[in-house]
């Protein structure tokens, strides 16, 4: 590990994404732990394109034009299928847990596939992590698990940090019903653009 890997990987996770914008939606409509609970999701979400890198399934992402679009287009309607219902979701918003909580099956299960449809991460785990791989090592299964791990300990104490800031001013909404519906609009909207920015990418 370098630190060049590590301030990388810092840009990288916090820059805004669909994971990023899931976890924000998240915690603003089900307050700090909902929030926490998409960060720890869209985190296990890594893991699949990790074991796909140390398969060497994530060189036929890369290789295949077929394979790529069809991840990409499956994350593109998933994408849009979120802002739809972010769009139509009509319930109020309250401040006490017990009455709002979400499940947190059904919010861990969201932000796998939010992750999981990503098509940039096969390519991240095929031509970023290897950069950082040490010249002299004789395997590379051990080196690429200890990046990995930082990566997504990295990626969960980010989007945690994302989703307890986006929790704790969840108070200031209650009781301003239009705010709450511009917030979802604004939401529904960033899910849209980050579909259409799915759409232009390129392998």
């Amino acid at each position: 590990m370098t630190a060049e890997f590590l301030i990388v990987t810092l840009i990288v996770v916090a820059s805004p994404g669909p994971g990023v914008l899931y976890t924000l939606s998240t915690a603003l409509a089900g307050g700090r732990w909902a929030g926490v609970v998409a960060a720890a999701g869209c985190t296990l979400g890594i893991v699949p394109h990790l074991a796909a890198a140390l398969t060497g399934l994530a060189a036929l992402f890369h290789a295949s034009t077929i394979a790529f679009d069809i991840l990409r287009l499956a994350g593109i309607a998933y994408l849009l299928a979120m802002a739809w219902r972010t769009l139509r979701d009509a319930s109020v918003l309250d401040v006490d847990p017990a009455a709002c909580r979400p499940q947190a099956g059904r919010i861990v299960a969201e932000a796998v596939a939010v992750n999981l449809l990503n098509p940039k991460l096969p390519l991240f785990f095929m031509a970023f992590l290897p950069q950082f791989l040490p010249a002299e090592s004789h395997g590379v299964l051990w080196p690429m698990l200890e990046l990995s791990g930082l990566f997504m300990a990295v990626t969960f104490a980010v989007f945690a940090l994302y989703g307890i800031a986006a929790g704790s001013v969840r108070r200031a909404l209650v009781g301003r019903p239009r705010m709450v519906v511009w917030m979802r609009r604004l939401f529904a909207l960033a899910f849209v653009g980050l579909g259409l920015r799915l759409a232009a990418v390129e392998r």
